[in-house]
């Protein structure tokens, strides 16, 4: 579970990115059911994206933020799966999501994910970027992605083991980020198409390490940057927060891009 002080050291613009995640794409690569599986004991583990900052409506989760309109939530409700707890947490990494594990039983037969954005440090990714010139943002976005190849898949796989030894049994959906911008958008978005080009070529960059992972840990990865496409910052219908207050919800995903974008890639993916 992420610390006091993790939070309060992080929460001014934490999740300023995927805080849970910065951004990540992609075309599912689950196989979509035939037919509704039915599940009895869904949790739901995770950053900010997976908690729902953005969405709205968080109820008595403190400084987690878990939304009700948080897909992990939507799906619960949809499938009419009682036995339900999120403790996805604003600004969790792998070592905090390592212990959100402990959640998880021989009995759970569902889990959702979405972690790696805060390790490959996307809150500072962008704060460089919206504070420095063109080259220093994609200096800083190579740093993240340097990291990302190389330091995050051990980390990865420390929580998928995790994940594997508490429910053996479970079925496994690790999600990835959205990219943030439609590049050429119309918007007053504050950042250059550079910036936002280098930016969401980090998300990709933490799809493939994410999709890779989680493969070989025998789980569904589940990339939902083609159901954002089209619905970035500065498309013609968002569903991505820019810079907004509270600031820590800027860049994550709105209610409706959990209902429109994630929920949606879920049913594909699990049915």
């Amino acid at each position: 579970m992420v610390r006091g002080s993790r939070i309060a050291g992080t929460v001014a613009i934490a999740s300023l990115v995927l805080v849970g995640g910065a951004a990540t794409a992609g075309a599912v690569e689950a196989t979509t059911h035939d037919n509704p599986t039915t599940y009895d004991n869904y949790v739901a583990l995770g950053d900010s994206y997976a908690s729902g900052v953005g969405a709205g409506e968080y109820g008595d989760s403190g400084d987690c933020k878990r939304s009700a309109n948080a897909y992990p939530q939507l799906y619960a409700d949809a499938g009419g799966i009682g036995d339900f707890r999120s403790v996805a947490c604003l600004g969790a990494n792998t070592h905090d999501v390592r212990a959100q594990a402990d959640s998880l039983s021989a009995d759970t037969d569902l889990v959702t994910l979405s972690v790696g954005g805060n390790d490959a440090g996307f809150v500072d990714v962008m704060i460089d970027c919206t504070t420095s010139f063109d080259q220093g943002c994609i200096d800083r976005v190579d740093e993240a992605k340097e990291f990302a190849d190389t330091t995050l898949p051990g980390l990865l796989d420390g929580v998928y083991d995790e994940i594997r030894a508490n429910a053996p049994d479970a079925e496994v959906f690790v999600f990835g980020y959205p990219r943030f911008y439609e590049i050429d958008g119309s918007c007053n978005a504050g950042l250059s198409d550079t910036k936002r080009a280098a930016i969401n070529s980090g998300a990709d960059a933490l799809a493939e390490t994410i999709s890779e992972r989680a493969r070989a840990a025998g789980f569904t990865f589940v990339d939902v940057r083609d159901d954002f496409a089209g619905h970035e910052i500065c498309s013609d219908d968002w569903w991505m927060r820019s810079v907004t207050w509270p600031i820590d919800e800027s860049y994550h995903p709105t209610a409706t891009g959990h209902e429109l974008g994630y929920l949606p890639a879920l049913q594909a993916a699990a049915g």
